[in-house]
């Protein structure tokens, strides 16, 4: 399994989407990229992401942050452009980074 630090914009007529819709627009997007996410746990499993900080409805950012997880490792490039494909106008992925795992054995 590998996680994935990921830094995206949110500009335009998208700084009116909510914090969980955000959420939902980055599972699907994940989904339709056809990347080999990993599942939440539970009666209704969901692509496992997660959004430290929720921006205010309204307001622009050019560096918000998400981490999300697979179970193969991927180039960081290549899920750069996959995601942005499918991700609308206003929303863009600017850098995708692999996590340091912490207590990762060398």
């Amino acid at each position: 399994m590998t996680a994935y630090d990921v830094k995206f914009c949110k500009q335009g007529n998208m700084v009116y989407i909510s914090h969980l819709d955000l959420m939902t627009l980055f599972r699907r997007a994940i989904r339709r990229a056809d990347l080999p996410f990993v599942l939440s746990s539970g009666f209704t499993p969901r692509v496992k992401i997660s959004m430290p900080k929720a921006l205010k409805l309204g307001k622009r950012s050019d560096s918000e942050g998400m981490q999300f997880r697979l179970t193969e490792r991927r180039d960081p490039y290549e899920l750069t452009e996959l995601l942005n494909l499918e991700l609308p106008h206003g929303i863009r992925i600017s850098e995708i980074s692999e996590k340091k795992e912490e207590g990762a054995k060398k």
